[in-house]
Protein backbone atom coordinates (compact mmCIF):
# COMPACT_ATOMS: atom_id res chain seq x y z
CA UNK A 1 0.00 0.00 0.00
CA UNK A 2 2.69 2.24 -0.06
CA UNK A 3 3.33 2.33 3.21
CA UNK A 4 1.31 2.54 6.70
CA UNK A 5 0.66 6.32 6.89
CA UNK A 6 -2.37 7.54 5.82
CA UNK A 7 -3.33 10.72 4.22
CA UNK A 8 -5.86 13.84 5.12
CA UNK A 9 -8.60 14.54 3.82
CA UNK A 10 -8.40 18.05 2.69
CA UNK A 11 -8.85 20.36 4.75
CA UNK A 12 -11.14 18.27 7.05
CA UNK A 13 -10.71 18.80 10.62
CA UNK A 14 -13.25 16.21 12.25
CA UNK A 15 -14.35 15.55 15.85
CA UNK A 16 -16.82 13.02 16.80
CA UNK A 17 -20.42 14.15 17.57
CA UNK A 18 -23.70 12.60 18.68
CA UNK A 19 -24.72 10.30 21.38
CA UNK A 20 -22.85 7.64 22.92
CA UNK A 21 -24.52 4.73 22.77
CA UNK A 22 -26.74 2.69 25.18
CA UNK A 23 -24.76 1.89 28.47
CA UNK A 24 -21.60 3.81 26.81
CA UNK A 25 -20.23 6.48 29.90
CA UNK A 26 -20.76 10.12 28.74
CA UNK A 27 -18.34 12.64 28.55
CA UNK A 28 -18.43 13.75 32.10
CA UNK A 29 -18.22 10.37 33.38
CA UNK A 30 -15.17 9.96 30.74
CA UNK A 31 -13.33 13.22 32.28
CA UNK A 32 -13.33 11.77 35.53
CA UNK A 33 -11.78 8.82 35.16
CA UNK A 34 -9.12 10.79 32.70
CA UNK A 35 -8.91 12.65 35.61
CA UNK A 36 -7.98 9.86 38.06
CA UNK A 37 -5.88 8.44 36.29
CA UNK A 38 -3.61 11.32 35.83
CA UNK A 39 -3.82 11.78 39.66
CA UNK A 40 -2.92 8.22 40.56
CA UNK A 41 0.81 8.57 41.70
CA UNK A 42 2.03 4.91 41.14
CA UNK A 43 0.80 4.75 37.77
CA UNK A 44 1.75 6.99 34.49
CA UNK A 45 -1.31 6.49 32.61
CA UNK A 46 -2.01 8.39 28.85
CA UNK A 47 -5.70 8.80 27.98
CA UNK A 48 -5.49 6.74 24.48
CA UNK A 49 -6.30 8.49 21.55
CA UNK A 50 -9.98 6.75 21.30
CA UNK A 51 -10.58 8.60 25.02
CA UNK A 52 -9.40 11.99 23.36
CA UNK A 53 -11.67 11.36 20.36
CA UNK A 54 -14.76 10.60 22.36
CA UNK A 55 -13.75 13.80 24.89
CA UNK A 56 -13.66 15.90 21.28
CA UNK A 57 -10.06 17.13 22.05
CA UNK A 58 -8.82 15.34 19.75
CA UNK A 59 -8.77 14.90 15.79
CA UNK A 60 -9.04 12.24 13.31
CA UNK A 61 -8.07 13.48 9.88
CA UNK A 62 -8.87 10.06 8.00
CA UNK A 63 -12.06 9.48 9.97
CA UNK A 64 -16.01 10.11 8.59
CA UNK A 65 -16.82 11.21 11.98
CA UNK A 66 -18.19 14.60 12.48
CA UNK A 67 -17.03 18.31 12.10
CA UNK A 68 -18.82 21.82 12.30
CA UNK A 69 -19.14 23.52 8.83
CA UNK A 70 -17.08 27.03 8.85
CA UNK A 71 -19.48 30.27 9.28
CA UNK A 72 -22.59 30.15 10.32
CA UNK A 73 -25.62 28.17 9.06
CA UNK A 74 -29.50 29.41 8.15
CA UNK A 75 -31.42 28.24 11.29
CA UNK A 76 -33.48 25.27 10.64
CA UNK A 77 -36.25 27.24 11.42
CA UNK A 78 -35.78 29.87 8.93
CA UNK A 79 -39.01 30.31 7.06
CA UNK A 80 -37.00 31.59 3.91
CA UNK A 81 -34.83 28.71 3.73
CA UNK A 82 -36.98 26.85 -0.27
CA UNK A 83 -36.54 30.41 -1.34
CA UNK A 84 -32.83 30.86 -0.32
CA UNK A 85 -32.31 27.69 -1.82
CA UNK A 86 -33.83 28.10 -4.92
CA UNK A 87 -32.62 31.85 -5.95
CA UNK A 88 -28.78 30.85 -4.68
CA UNK A 89 -29.49 27.61 -7.32
CA UNK A 90 -30.48 29.75 -10.26
CA UNK A 91 -27.77 32.67 -10.06
CA UNK A 92 -25.31 29.54 -10.03
CA UNK A 93 -27.32 28.22 -13.25
CA UNK A 94 -25.75 25.52 -15.42
CA UNK A 95 -22.48 26.11 -13.20
CA UNK A 96 -23.90 23.87 -10.48
CA UNK A 97 -25.28 20.69 -10.40
CA UNK A 98 -26.94 18.87 -7.59
CA UNK A 99 -26.66 15.21 -7.13
CA UNK A 100 -29.42 13.68 -4.27
CA UNK A 101 -28.95 10.28 -2.90
CA UNK A 102 -31.73 8.16 -2.57
CA UNK A 103 -31.82 8.13 1.11
CA UNK A 104 -31.82 11.90 1.10
CA UNK A 105 -34.84 13.94 2.99
CA UNK A 106 -37.75 15.08 0.82
CA UNK A 107 -36.18 18.73 1.54
CA UNK A 108 -32.91 18.26 -0.12
CA UNK A 109 -34.40 16.08 -3.00
CA UNK A 110 -36.34 18.65 -3.85
CA UNK A 111 -33.31 20.30 -5.08
CA UNK A 112 -31.74 17.21 -6.41
CA UNK A 113 -30.92 17.69 -10.83
CA UNK A 114 -30.91 13.91 -10.95
CA UNK A 115 -31.47 11.14 -8.05
CA UNK A 116 -29.52 7.62 -7.79
CA UNK A 117 -27.65 5.95 -5.92
CA UNK A 118 -23.57 6.53 -5.22
CA UNK A 119 -22.27 5.33 -8.88
CA UNK A 120 -24.90 6.56 -10.52
CA UNK A 121 -24.47 9.98 -9.66
CA UNK A 122 -20.86 9.75 -9.68
CA UNK A 123 -21.14 8.58 -12.78
CA UNK A 124 -23.52 11.39 -13.42
CA UNK A 125 -21.34 14.30 -12.24
CA UNK A 126 -18.41 12.95 -14.66
CA UNK A 127 -21.29 13.66 -18.07
CA UNK A 128 -21.35 16.72 -16.71
CA UNK A 129 -17.98 18.89 -17.48
CA UNK A 130 -19.67 22.07 -17.70
CA UNK A 131 -21.15 21.68 -14.49
CA UNK A 132 -17.85 24.17 -12.31
CA UNK A 133 -19.39 22.68 -8.83
CA UNK A 134 -21.04 19.25 -7.86
CA UNK A 135 -22.94 19.46 -5.11
CA UNK A 136 -23.17 16.19 -3.95
CA UNK A 137 -26.11 15.41 -1.31
CA UNK A 138 -24.57 12.05 0.58
CA UNK A 139 -22.02 11.05 2.54
CA UNK A 140 -18.15 11.24 2.36
CA UNK A 141 -17.55 8.24 -0.04
CA UNK A 142 -20.07 9.00 -2.33
CA UNK A 143 -18.25 12.77 -2.76
CA UNK A 144 -15.17 11.05 -2.91
CA UNK A 145 -15.85 9.14 -5.85
CA UNK A 146 -17.31 11.83 -7.42
CA UNK A 147 -14.07 13.53 -7.29
CA UNK A 148 -11.89 10.77 -8.77
CA UNK A 149 -14.85 10.48 -11.69
CA UNK A 150 -14.99 14.72 -12.67
CA UNK A 151 -12.26 16.63 -14.25
CA UNK A 152 -9.63 18.31 -11.99
CA UNK A 153 -11.42 21.67 -13.22
CA UNK A 154 -14.66 20.43 -11.70
CA UNK A 155 -15.08 20.94 -7.94
CA UNK A 156 -16.95 18.78 -5.62
CA UNK A 157 -18.92 19.84 -2.16
CA UNK A 158 -20.21 17.96 0.27
CA UNK A 159 -22.70 20.24 2.57
CA UNK A 160 -21.88 19.02 5.72
CA UNK A 161 -18.76 17.45 5.82
CA UNK A 162 -20.15 15.10 9.27
CA UNK A 163 -22.14 13.16 6.65
CA UNK A 164 -19.87 9.78 6.46
CA UNK A 165 -20.83 6.05 6.42
CA UNK A 166 -20.11 4.26 9.56
CA UNK A 167 -19.60 0.97 7.22
CA UNK A 168 -16.86 3.13 5.41
CA UNK A 169 -14.93 4.20 8.41
CA UNK A 170 -14.90 -0.16 9.60
CA UNK A 171 -12.41 -0.67 7.02
CA UNK A 172 -9.21 1.88 7.35
CA UNK A 173 -6.00 2.01 5.00
CA UNK A 174 -4.02 0.96 8.21
CA UNK A 175 -6.42 -2.39 8.95
CA UNK A 176 -6.27 -3.29 5.41
CA UNK A 177 -2.70 -3.30 4.72
CA UNK A 178 -2.22 -4.96 8.25
CA UNK A 179 -5.28 -7.75 7.05
CA UNK A 180 -2.56 -8.05 3.23
CA UNK A 181 0.56 -8.78 5.90
CA UNK A 182 -1.66 -11.57 7.40
CA UNK A 183 -2.89 -13.36 4.21
CA UNK A 184 0.93 -12.58 2.95
CA UNK A 185 2.38 -14.60 5.80
CA UNK A 186 -0.34 -17.51 5.58
CA UNK A 187 1.00 -17.54 1.98
CA UNK A 188 -2.45 -16.93 -0.02
CA UNK A 189 -1.90 -13.39 -0.95
CA UNK A 190 -0.84 -14.10 -4.18
CA UNK A 191 -3.47 -15.61 -5.14
CA UNK A 192 -6.67 -13.12 -3.51
CA UNK A 193 -8.07 -11.23 -5.25
CA UNK A 194 -9.40 -7.80 -3.38
CA UNK A 195 -13.39 -6.51 -4.37
CA UNK A 196 -14.68 -3.67 -2.36
CA UNK A 197 -18.17 -2.53 -2.34
CA UNK A 198 -18.39 1.34 -3.75
CA UNK A 199 -19.55 1.96 -0.06
CA UNK A 200 -15.56 2.24 1.29
CA UNK A 201 -13.36 5.49 1.08
CA UNK A 202 -10.76 6.29 -1.55
CA UNK A 203 -8.10 4.49 0.42
CA UNK A 204 -9.88 1.22 0.62
CA UNK A 205 -10.33 1.46 -3.68
CA UNK A 206 -7.07 2.54 -4.23
CA UNK A 207 -5.59 -0.31 -1.91
CA UNK A 208 -7.88 -2.36 -4.32
CA UNK A 209 -6.58 -0.97 -7.24
CA UNK A 210 -2.86 -1.47 -6.36
CA UNK A 211 -3.58 -5.45 -5.89
CA UNK A 212 -5.04 -6.03 -8.96
CA UNK A 213 -9.15 -5.88 -7.71
CA UNK A 214 -12.15 -4.01 -8.73
CA UNK A 215 -15.38 -2.14 -7.39
CA UNK A 216 -18.52 -3.56 -7.13
CA UNK A 217 -21.97 -2.17 -6.30
CA UNK A 218 -24.81 -4.09 -4.66
CA UNK A 219 -26.10 -4.33 -8.84
CA UNK A 220 -23.22 -5.91 -10.01
CA UNK A 221 -21.43 -7.96 -6.69
CA UNK A 222 -21.90 -11.21 -8.35
CA UNK A 223 -20.44 -10.20 -11.83
CA UNK A 224 -17.40 -8.78 -10.07
CA UNK A 225 -16.91 -12.14 -7.96
CA UNK A 226 -17.00 -14.15 -11.16
CA UNK A 227 -14.04 -11.94 -12.61
CA UNK A 228 -12.48 -11.98 -9.37
CA UNK A 229 -12.51 -15.61 -9.32
CA UNK A 230 -10.97 -15.92 -12.37
CA UNK A 231 -8.25 -14.24 -11.86
CA UNK A 232 -7.17 -15.91 -8.19
CA UNK A 233 -8.71 -18.61 -6.18
CA UNK A 234 -9.68 -16.39 -3.10
CA UNK A 235 -11.26 -12.79 -2.86
CA UNK A 236 -10.71 -10.55 -0.29
CA UNK A 237 -13.92 -8.70 0.39
CA UNK A 238 -14.21 -5.32 1.25
CA UNK A 239 -16.24 -3.87 3.86
CA UNK A 240 -19.51 -5.17 3.97
CA UNK A 241 -19.40 -8.83 5.23
CA UNK A 242 -23.25 -9.31 4.56
CA UNK A 243 -23.29 -8.05 0.55
CA UNK A 244 -20.28 -10.38 0.06
CA UNK A 245 -22.00 -13.56 2.17
CA UNK A 246 -25.04 -12.93 0.17
CA UNK A 247 -23.69 -12.82 -3.17
CA UNK A 248 -21.68 -15.63 -2.70
CA UNK A 249 -23.60 -17.79 -1.47
CA UNK A 250 -27.05 -17.33 -2.31
CA UNK A 251 -25.86 -15.81 -5.65
CA UNK A 252 -22.91 -17.87 -6.96
CA UNK A 253 -23.75 -21.59 -4.96
CA UNK A 254 -20.46 -20.87 -2.56
CA UNK A 255 -21.49 -22.31 1.01
CA UNK A 256 -21.16 -20.46 4.53
CA UNK A 257 -18.23 -22.85 5.24
CA UNK A 258 -16.79 -21.01 2.13
CA UNK A 259 -17.01 -17.93 3.82
CA UNK A 260 -14.68 -16.78 7.10
CA UNK A 261 -15.08 -13.04 8.55
CA UNK A 262 -11.83 -11.13 9.17
CA UNK A 263 -12.07 -9.37 12.36
CA UNK A 264 -9.63 -6.11 12.43
CA UNK A 265 -9.57 -5.89 16.15
CA UNK A 266 -8.51 -9.36 16.37
CA UNK A 267 -4.69 -10.56 16.15
CA UNK A 268 -4.26 -12.11 12.91
CA UNK A 269 -8.08 -11.02 12.22
CA UNK A 270 -9.51 -13.64 14.64
CA UNK A 271 -8.84 -16.54 12.19
CA UNK A 272 -5.51 -19.18 12.31
CA UNK A 273 -3.19 -19.71 8.56
CA UNK A 274 -5.20 -22.90 7.78
CA UNK A 275 -8.70 -20.83 7.95
CA UNK A 276 -7.39 -18.60 5.64
CA UNK A 277 -6.07 -21.45 3.27
CA UNK A 278 -9.44 -23.37 3.32
CA UNK A 279 -11.61 -20.37 2.90
CA UNK A 280 -12.90 -18.81 -0.80
CA UNK A 281 -14.20 -15.85 0.61
CA UNK A 282 -12.92 -13.50 3.17
CA UNK A 283 -15.04 -11.12 4.29
CA UNK A 284 -14.37 -7.90 6.41
CA UNK A 285 -16.40 -7.70 9.57
CA UNK A 286 -18.25 -4.62 8.53
CA UNK A 287 -22.01 -4.02 7.79
CA UNK A 288 -24.21 -1.11 7.43
CA UNK A 289 -25.92 -0.02 10.50
CA UNK A 290 -29.20 0.75 8.59
CA UNK A 291 -29.80 -2.63 6.77
CA UNK A 292 -28.31 -4.69 9.89
CA UNK A 293 -30.73 -4.01 12.05
CA UNK A 294 -33.80 -6.05 10.12
CA UNK A 295 -34.00 -8.87 11.81
CA UNK A 296 -35.83 -12.41 11.06
CA UNK A 297 -38.40 -11.42 13.50
CA UNK A 298 -38.74 -8.10 11.58
CA UNK A 299 -39.87 -10.51 8.71
CA UNK A 300 -42.07 -12.67 10.94
CA UNK A 301 -43.76 -9.54 12.62
CA UNK A 302 -44.64 -8.15 8.90
CA UNK A 303 -45.92 -11.24 7.50
CA UNK A 304 -48.25 -11.68 10.64
CA UNK A 305 -49.49 -7.97 10.41
CA UNK A 306 -50.06 -7.68 6.79
CA UNK A 307 -51.16 -11.29 5.14
CA UNK A 308 -49.77 -11.48 1.85
CA UNK A 309 -47.19 -9.01 1.58
CA UNK A 310 -44.15 -9.11 -0.60
CA UNK A 311 -40.87 -8.70 1.19
CA UNK A 312 -38.15 -7.00 -0.38
CA UNK A 313 -35.04 -6.05 1.14
CA UNK A 314 -31.53 -4.86 -0.08
CA UNK A 315 -28.43 -7.15 -0.02
CA UNK A 316 -26.78 -5.43 2.87
CA UNK A 317 -29.03 -6.99 4.91
CA UNK A 318 -27.80 -10.23 7.13
CA UNK A 319 -27.81 -13.38 5.34
CA UNK A 320 -30.81 -15.24 7.27
CA UNK A 321 -32.99 -12.06 6.24
CA UNK A 322 -32.50 -12.04 2.58
CA UNK A 323 -33.16 -16.12 2.95
CA UNK A 324 -36.30 -15.28 4.77
CA UNK A 325 -37.12 -12.44 2.18
CA UNK A 326 -39.20 -12.83 -1.24
CA UNK A 327 -36.75 -10.36 -3.42
CA UNK A 328 -34.00 -9.39 -2.78
CA UNK A 329 -31.86 -6.45 -4.96
CA UNK A 330 -30.15 -2.77 -5.05
CA UNK A 331 -32.38 0.46 -4.12
CA UNK A 332 -32.33 1.19 -8.09
CA UNK A 333 -33.80 -2.79 -7.95
CA UNK A 334 -36.07 -2.09 -5.27
CA UNK A 335 -37.51 1.01 -6.84
CA UNK A 336 -38.17 -0.86 -10.50
CA UNK A 337 -39.92 -3.46 -8.60
CA UNK A 338 -42.21 -1.22 -7.11
CA UNK A 339 -43.07 0.62 -10.15
CA UNK A 340 -43.46 -2.70 -11.76
CA UNK A 341 -46.08 -3.88 -9.30
CA UNK A 342 -49.42 -4.84 -9.98
CA UNK A 343 -52.21 -2.30 -8.60
CA UNK A 344 -53.46 -3.90 -4.69
CA UNK A 345 -49.99 -5.04 -4.01
CA UNK A 346 -48.54 -5.05 -0.61
CA UNK A 347 -44.82 -4.48 0.34
CA UNK A 348 -42.27 -4.35 3.52
CA UNK A 349 -39.25 -3.17 2.34
CA UNK A 350 -36.10 -3.48 3.86
CA UNK A 351 -34.16 -0.70 2.96
CA UNK A 352 -33.41 3.22 4.32
CA UNK A 353 -36.83 4.85 5.84
CA UNK A 354 -36.68 8.29 3.86
CA UNK A 355 -36.36 6.09 0.41
CA UNK A 356 -39.11 4.05 1.84
CA UNK A 357 -41.85 6.89 2.98
CA UNK A 358 -41.12 8.40 -0.31
CA UNK A 359 -41.83 5.73 -2.72
CA UNK A 360 -45.01 5.10 -0.39
CA UNK A 361 -46.19 8.28 -1.25
CA UNK A 362 -45.46 8.21 -5.11
CA UNK A 363 -47.34 4.68 -5.02
CA UNK A 364 -50.39 5.35 -3.02
CA UNK A 365 -52.09 6.33 -5.48
CA UNK A 366 -51.75 3.27 -7.64
CA UNK A 367 -53.20 1.35 -4.54
CA UNK A 368 -49.69 -0.07 -3.57
CA UNK A 369 -49.69 -0.62 0.27
CA UNK A 370 -45.68 -0.15 1.20
CA UNK A 371 -44.24 -0.54 4.52
CA UNK A 372 -41.20 -0.20 6.43
CA UNK A 373 -39.45 -3.64 7.10
CA UNK A 374 -39.17 -2.88 10.41
CA UNK A 375 -41.53 -0.70 13.43
CA UNK A 376 -38.99 1.03 15.03
CA UNK A 377 -37.91 3.85 12.95
CA UNK A 378 -34.38 3.88 11.37
CA UNK A 379 -32.95 6.73 9.26
CA UNK A 380 -29.48 6.62 8.23
CA UNK A 381 -28.30 8.95 10.78
CA UNK A 382 -25.04 10.18 8.82
CA UNK A 383 -27.10 10.40 5.01
CA UNK A 384 -29.68 13.00 7.37
CA UNK A 385 -27.04 15.51 8.15
CA UNK A 386 -26.92 16.92 4.91
CA UNK A 387 -30.41 18.97 5.18
CA UNK A 388 -31.58 22.53 3.75
CA UNK A 389 -29.92 24.58 6.19
CA UNK A 390 -26.57 22.67 4.84
CA UNK A 391 -27.46 22.88 1.49
CA UNK A 392 -28.54 26.87 1.41
CA UNK A 393 -25.35 27.57 2.96
CA UNK A 394 -23.20 25.89 0.82
CA UNK A 395 -25.20 27.00 -2.13
CA UNK A 396 -25.22 30.43 -1.26
CA UNK A 397 -21.60 30.46 -0.78
CA UNK A 398 -20.34 28.90 -4.17
CA UNK A 399 -23.19 32.03 -5.28
CA UNK A 400 -21.05 34.45 -3.42
CA UNK A 401 -18.13 32.64 -4.82
CA UNK A 402 -16.72 30.89 -2.12
CA UNK A 403 -15.81 27.26 -2.81
CA UNK A 404 -16.83 25.35 0.81
CA UNK A 405 -16.67 22.07 2.15
CA UNK A 406 -14.66 21.22 -1.01
CA UNK A 407 -13.70 17.34 -1.26
CA UNK A 408 -10.44 16.46 -3.01
CA UNK A 409 -8.88 13.48 -3.49
CA UNK A 410 -4.99 13.49 -3.77
CA UNK A 411 -3.28 12.21 -7.21
CA UNK A 412 -1.86 9.13 -6.21
CA UNK A 413 -4.81 8.11 -4.13
CA UNK A 414 -7.22 8.80 -7.10
CA UNK A 415 -5.07 7.27 -9.78
CA UNK A 416 -5.03 3.72 -7.92
CA UNK A 417 -9.13 4.29 -6.80
CA UNK A 418 -9.97 5.18 -10.82
CA UNK A 419 -8.22 2.30 -11.97
CA UNK A 420 -9.91 -0.04 -9.52
CA UNK A 421 -13.52 2.15 -10.79
CA UNK A 422 -12.17 1.33 -14.49
CA UNK A 423 -12.01 -2.36 -13.81
CA UNK A 424 -15.65 -2.04 -12.46
CA UNK A 425 -16.57 -0.66 -15.53
CA UNK A 426 -15.40 -3.30 -17.84
CA UNK A 427 -17.16 -6.15 -16.23
CA UNK A 428 -18.90 -8.03 -18.38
Amino acid sequence: MGGRTGRPRGKRVPRLTGTAPRGAPDATELQKGLVLLSAAQPLDVQPTPLALLLLGREADPRSERGVECPGDLPAPSDPDLVARARAAKEKLGDRVFVLGHHYQRDEVIEFADVTGDSFKLARDAAARPEAEYIVFCGVHFMAESADILTSAQQRVVLPDLAAGCSMADMATAEQVAECWDVLTEAGIAGTTVPVSYMNSSADIKAFTGRHGGTICTSSNAKRALEWAFGQGEKVLFLPDQHLGRNTAVRDMGMTLDDCVVYNPHKPNGGLTPQQLRDARMILWRGHCSVHGRFSLDSVREVRERIPGVNVLVHPECKHEVVGAADQVGSTEYIIKALEAAPAGSKWAIGTELNLVRRLANRFAAEDKEIVFLDRTVCFCSTMNRIDLPHLVWALESLADGTVVNRIEVDAETEKFAKLALERMLALP
